[in-house]
């Protein structure tokens, strides 16, 4: 499905994408000054002086208003924008019948807190949850604000329901930034060094990344390995029985876009099953329709007992849900969860116009289209330029590794961020992810149009070749 000439795209669901009547040789980056300009420059230097220090920024674009996949910022620089809010924006930037709900529900009321009083916006997202969710058995909903906070109660769920203290992860995840997230999230230079001591009963285990198959195995011995070591786990790291939840993004999102194998999962629900332990499906970036399935874990046709929901969820408000069976749901005493801001009437309005959208088959086989156009193009680079390892998409969700060897695979961190700070000047915003921090995500809109999208791409590449060129290749 190819959409170049800005009709709407996503009709059933109500969902019209900006108008864009430009034919391809005319861009949509449009940059007036360097980026960052001066007006930009004046925000940053406040930003410094009123921000806390570690409160980290992957670019320097300080913006004035956003559409769809357009981001203007404070100097009238047009860019485009290929973060989207580290998968907040799956939709798009401001979709009218997003706003227009957002409006609606704060002309009614703002907040009354559902620990206090009950609203019907809580109420309607959480049934269109409990119905679009994987798995045909009675679900329940608990809403809360953040990516984290999902992950929290659903962790705490987990043990109160099977009255057991173990959690098992893995490398290469990233799960929130309390304490117990914290714990299970990988990748400790950047996220867990100084914060410690962590949360106990915490189990760590490898995932396979079958770009990084160790030398001397194939592929499939290398993935047996590792379903191998998960029974292994359970006679030297932890016994079974002390095991309340196997946690598992079915595509890590900071670890690198790398999905988890069909069987490797199964392995995971195998072992759940035969021991009764919760297995928790970490959707929060891998969700919302952005791999070409509402739940990345849908690829894979298994079912997990618990998943988690954020991000695009919220069409950028900040809201988050934990769906589960009903039985785990129900297990905590009266008073055993909930928050404040949990379930926000504003946020989960939001939610219920965006959950229409993304779950549409339109919007489905968009991301989908999406997926395809972006790994067409970059499957190329790999042969193209010596210092780019390898390039993946799940849907949607592609990304781009550098390597400072094509045989060793050893991981390239500098070349990243010199490519990506050059994309940048030239009008995309990019982030970067990986393990090692050597890899350039991609997460566009599916609201851009296929002309953005090779616009961006373009620009992406460009600044790669003329990493290549410095360095002489």
């Amino acid at each position: 499905m190819s959409d170049t000439t800005g009709d709407a795209i996503f009709s059933k669901a109500g969902y019209k994408k900006i108008k864009n009547d430009k034919p391809f040789d005319m861009s949509t980056i449009n940059l007036v000054t360097p980026v960052p300009g001066p007006k930009s420059l004046a925000m940053l230097e406040r930003r410094k002086n009123a921000l806390p220090a570690g409160l980290a920024k992957s670019t320097e674009v300080v913006v004035d208003k956003a559409e769809g996949g357009i981001v203007w910022d404070v100097d009238g620089n047009t860019l485009l924008d290929f973060a989207g809010g580290i998968g907040m924006i799956n939709v798009g930037h401001r979709p009218e019948q997003i706003t227009n709900a957002i409006k609606a529900q704060v002309d009614k009321y703002i907040h009354t807190c559902s620990l206090v009083t009950t609203f019907e916006p809580y109420i309607e997202l959480a049934e269109m949850l409990n119905r679009l969710t994987p798995g045909d058995f009675p679900k329940k909903t608990l809403l809360c604000n953040t990516g984290t906070e999902a992950v929290e109660n659903a962790v705490m769920l987990a043990k109160y329901y099977t009255k057991r203290p173990a959690v098992i992860c893995f490398e290469g995840a990233y799960h929130g930034r309390s304490m117990l997230t914290l714990s299970l999230t990988s990748k400790y230079s950047l996220f867990k060094k100084g914060f410690g001591s962590f949360a106990s009963d915490v189990y760590r285990l490898p995932v396979p990344n079958l770009y990084r198959t160790p030398a001397g195995m194939s592929e499939q011995e290398y993935l047996s390995w590792c379903i191998n070591n998960l029974e292994h786990a359970f006679i030297a790291q932890v016994e079974p029985e002390s095991v309340a939840a196997i946690i598992i993004e079915p595509v890590l999102g900071e670890g690198g876009f790398i999905q988890m194998p069909a069987p490797f999962m199964r392995k995971i629900r195998e072992l759940c099953d035969k021991y009764g332990i919760v297995m928790i499906a970490d959707e929060i970036q891998s969700g919302s329709g952005r791999t070409g399935q509402l739940f990345a874990i849908e690829h894979t046709g298994v079912v997990p007992d618990v998943i988690t929901v954020a991000k695009s969820l919220g069409a950028g408000m900040p809201i988050s849900a934990v769906v589960g069976k009903a039985a785990i749901m129900d297990c905590t005493h009266l008073g055993g969860v909930g928050g404040t801001y949990g379930g926000s009437p504003v946020a989960a309005a939001a939610a219920i116009e965006a959950l229409k959208i993304l779950s549409s088959q339109e919007f489905l086989d968009r991301a989908t289209h999406v997926g395809h156009l972006i790994q067409n193009v970059i499957d190329s680079w790999v042969s193209k330029y010596a210092y780019v390892g390898t390039t993946r998409s799940t849907g949607a969700m592609s990304i781009v590794e550098f390597a400072k060897d094509k045989n060793t695979k050893e991981p390239d961190m500098e070349l990243p961020l010199e490519v990506l700070k050059d994309a940048v000047a030239h009008g995309i915003i990019l982030i970067r992810a990986g393990l090692y921090s050597n890899c350039i995500r991609l997460l566009p809109p599916i609201a851009m149009t296929d002309d953005q999208l090779l616009e961006g791409l373009q620009v992406l590449e460009d600044a790669i070749q003329r990493a290549h060129e410095k360095r002489g290749k």
